[in-house]
């Protein structure tokens, strides 16, 4: 086999391939003749199937799969010869036909870029530590309560955590939101899911109440003609409801699978799932400032093109997704538009990938386990799950790169230079929380 190699950019590379023309008609000659032991054709004996016939029912078929054999086979020889790389699939020139003793083909891909000793000793990163305590617990337990409430009408007037329903007419100056009819809208007095404003001029108004109220609309408000202006929002309130919060009893708690143990047993799986999530909230918030701290230390690499164009349309189909899942439609996103995230999640693949390989860091099988079990557990059926996963390689591969970019994320935090925060378990889990 004979190799070329041709630079045609900084990562780009250009490599002509030559191997003996019998190596690839040997093979096929293999092929045709196993299949003609085998292969059962109406009118003839098995094995008696004449070669002329076997060749002109299989023969393109074989060629073309010993084609594609040779092609994989002798490019992977090849790029291991020369010591190279490649970041992405090649693109393959061929006629697919020999010549003068040999078949040649030319691979055209992107190369990793070279990017020697990766030294994290000096990164300066921030280790979030939190546990979870009674009274984490108790918080949870009675959110789980007010999940499950139950609303009574009542003909009092409202008062903090009653449920009010209302039509609604704003008018500042010219402008009438709606612009015809009314809104329909309810609201938890004090929850502020409208507006702390508009809420406490609720309070007191009973069911049939007909209200003006002068009300001053925040300056984010979802209304552009409304935000940060003082407006009168005339209001009917249709009804008035108080919660009925269940009582922490057995039969609250087999909602969630405690038959028996009482409220000790509830705690104990409370607990177990508050520490689950926050494992990974831990998780995920080191990521994120490892990766920001690993991707800014290597801010003058140039990776390759077509992987950040892969990433950035599998960025695209992912919003897509989302949005179809979410009966919104579909962002006009452009790989432009989402080039700076792909570029930067690119990077953070190869840096974590070549700290894996340059310090030996191999899949844990023992925290493999425990990663599928935890995903599992979050599911009423976790053998089904997983099974589903044992019998799905793709799902396996996914998980197991998951599970090696995090036990290389815990060994970037060993080796830098890590200070350790504290935090409360609110403070972790509550999107936007600092640390």
């Amino acid at each position: 086999m004979q190799v070329s190699v041709e630079n045609v950019g900084k990562l780009e590379r250009k490599l002509t391939v030559s191997v003996p023309a019998e190596r690839l008609e040997g093979t096929i000659r293999t092929r045709l003749r196993d299949l003609s032991q085998n292969v059962r054709i109406k009118g003839f004996r098995p094995g008696k199937v004449p070669a002329k016939i076997i060749e002109q029912r299989y023969g393109r078929q074989v060629r073309s799969e010993a084609l594609n054999e040779l092609i994989r086979d002798s490019f992977n020889e090849a790029v291991q010869q020369e010591n190279l790389r490649p970041a992405v699939q090649p693109s393959i020139e061929t006629t697919g036909q020999p010549a003068d003793g040999e078949f040649r083909y030319v691979a055209t891909f992107e190369v990793m870029p070279e990017i020697g000793t990766i030294d994290v000793s000096g990164l300066k990163i921030v280790k979030p530590i939190a546990e979870v305590t009674d009274a984490d617990i108790d918080r949870m337990i009675e959110t789980l309560r007010l999940q499950r409430r139950t609303w009574n009408n009542v003909e009092r007037a409202a008062k903090d955590g009653d449920l009010v329903m209302f039509e609604s007419v704003a008018t500042a100056g010219d402008v009438r939101v709606p612009a015809e009819g009314v809104e329909r809208s309810g609201t938890i007095l004090g929850s502020n899911a409208l507006f702390a404003d508009l809420e406490q001029k609720l309070v007191g108004l009973s069911t049939g109440d007909d209200r003006a109220l002068d009300v001053t609309f925040p300056a984010d408000y979802r209304v552009p003609e409304l935000a940060g202006k003082q407006a009168t929002v005339q209001v009917k309130v249709s009804r008035v409801s108080e919660a009925s919060i269940p009582a922490l009893d057995d039969a609250f708690m087999q909602q969630f699978g405690i038959a028996d143990g009482g409220l000790e047993r509830f705690r104990v799986e409370v607990r177990a799932n508050l520490e689950r999530e926050l494992k990974a909230a831990l998780m995920a918030r080191l990521k994120n400032e490892v990766v920001e701290k690993l991707v800014d230390a290597h801010s003058t690499l140039e990776f390759p093109a077509r992987m950040v164009e892969a990433e950035a349309r599998g960025l695209i189909r992912q919003a897509e997704q989302q949005a179809q899942q979410q009966n919104q439609p579909a962002p006009q996103l452009t790989p432009d538009a989402v080039r700076p995230v792909a570029q930067k999640r690119v990077a953070a693949a190869v840096l974590l990938g070549e700290l894996a390989r340059q310090n030996n860091i191999r899949l844990d099988s023992s925290r493999l386990q425990d990663m599928l079990a935890t995903i599992a557990s979050t599911y009423e059926e976790p053998e089904q799950v997983v099974e589903l996963y044992r019998n799905d390689p793709q799902l396996m591969d996914g998980l197991r790169s998951r599970v090696v970019e995090d036990q290389v994320i815990d060994w970037i935090a060993d080796h830098a230079e890590a200070d350790t925060r504290t935090l409360s378990f609110d403070e972790v889990m509550r999107p936007g929380a600092a640390g």
